[in-house]
């Protein structure tokens, strides 16, 4: 075998250091090791089974050009249209529509683990949802509770997280009686279920009775005590989803039927609710047939508030007084799409995600440092019939 003479180089005049090893070290930093240890975003986009919809849509978002690629799609069942991440980042829960057979009219909660380093999804199981038409699904902060709303049944249920990130059959449901003065309201439409930030209780929108109600949850059994706490709604307003401020003792809830947004003041001690006041969510430039209030977030620092409105296909954003928690309206972003059905505020509060169902695209906004305002960045990803937006980072 021929060899060569190792090369040497000169620094300064004290020591001769080789340059193989010099280059060696240089080259260290850039090993594949490392590149693995970049941090990687992945989206996580909820749709009905229409248009070609590949039903859940696991992307990899790059932020430097707001560009995404597909690493996965999964469609077990029909209309997976509402997704809830585990708060250890291991497992997503998805609200399937369709039942677990042809006979069931209910639907089905299926549990996922994220593959580590990548984010794609495997089946771990899937129950049913004990209800019709499962339209939202969240968990409490321990990860110890899965709840379901089903929009059709008008019910809602709760699930037992087992170790394995697998879901229990259902362990509480509770069915809900009663209508209002809206056509849509002649009977319960459970919309959402929103846990506190303690984990203690967890507040659920009906649309179709005009009430928010507080369940008191056991996180060990996985279920909810049978004696709510009703907070009635204007009659008429149709309450759909609900938000905590991450600091202050207020909580706001958008309502759907009357396009408005309501104020409430949270009791520290026992999280019961006194409405403040309510806001208008429509621009009055702006004419529409149509209107229907759907998705409600607040930023990352608390400091604004954003709903999405269908008809106008805007976003109403609001001030939050620190001090009061009331809101003060600042203005009407356009979506850039048709039924922004549901929005995700960027968990780095950089940017805002809005799935545009029937335009069949999710927007890409930023939200500048100096003021929480969102701005087009003219990027979408084009995902038919979108409806949700999770957001995961991994190291």
């Amino acid at each position: 075998m021929k060899t060569y003479p190792l090369l040497s180089a000169t620094i300064g005049s004290r020591c001769d250091i080789p340059i193989l090893l010099l280059l060696i070290l240089l080259a260290a930093p850039f090993s594949k090791k490392t590149m693995a240890q970049t941090s990687r975003e992945i989206l996580y986009i909820g749709t009905y089974s229409q248009n070609q919809s590949k039903g859940i849509y696991v992307l990899e978002f790059d932020r430097s050009t707001f560009s995404a690629r597909v690493l996965q799609t999964v469609h077990d069942k029909k209309n997976p249209t509402f997704l809830a991440l585990h708060p250890s980042g291991k497992f997503l829960y998805a609200a399937y529509r369709e039942g677990k057979n042809a006979e069931d009219p209910n639907g089905t909660v299926a549990a996922y683990a994220i593959e580590e380093g990548t984010g794609r999804l495997s089946l771990l199981n899937w129950v049913s949802s004990a209800g019709a038409s499962p339209c939202h699904i969240s968990v409490d902060p321990s990860g110890s509770v899965v709840f379901v709303s089903h929009y059709q049944g008008g019910n809602l249920s709760s699930f037992k997280v087992l170790d394995s990130g697998q879901v229990s059959e259902a362990v509480s449901f509770v069915q809900h009686e009663g209508s209002s003065i809206h056509p849509n309201q002649t009977r319960p439409h459970m919309h959402s279920m929103i846990p506190s930030l303690d984990g203690n209780w967890v507040y659920a929108s009906d649309l179709g009775i005009d009430q928010l109600l507080k369940y008191q949850v056991n996180t060990e059994k996985g279920s909810l005590e049978n004696d709510p706490e009703v907070f009635p709604v204007k009659a008429g307003s149709g309450p759909r989803h609900f938000v905590l401020h991450p600091v202050l003792p207020y909580a706001y809830s958008v309502e759907e039927l009357s396009n408005t947004v309501g104020i409430y003041a949270v009791d520290s001690k026992n999280g019961d609710l006194s409405l403040l006041s309510r806001v208008d969510m429509l621009s009055p430039a702006l004419h529409s047939d149509y209107n229907a209030a759907a998705d409600i977030h607040l930023s990352v620092d608390g400091n604004w508030l954003y709903a999405s409105n269908r008809g106008q296909d805007n976003l109403a954003v609001y001030r939050v007084d620190q001090n009061t928690g009331l809101l003060g309206l600042q203005g009407h972003v356009p979506t850039g799409g048709k039924h922004p059905r549901n929005f995700k505020v960027d968990e780095k509060g950089a940017l805002l995600f809005v799935a545009n169902m029937e335009s069949d695209n999710v927007v890409i906004f930023t939200i500048p440092k100096d003021r929480g305002i969102p701005e087009p960045t003219g990027k979408s990803i084009s995902i038919p019939r979108a409806v949700f937006v999770e957001q995961l980072f991994m190291d």
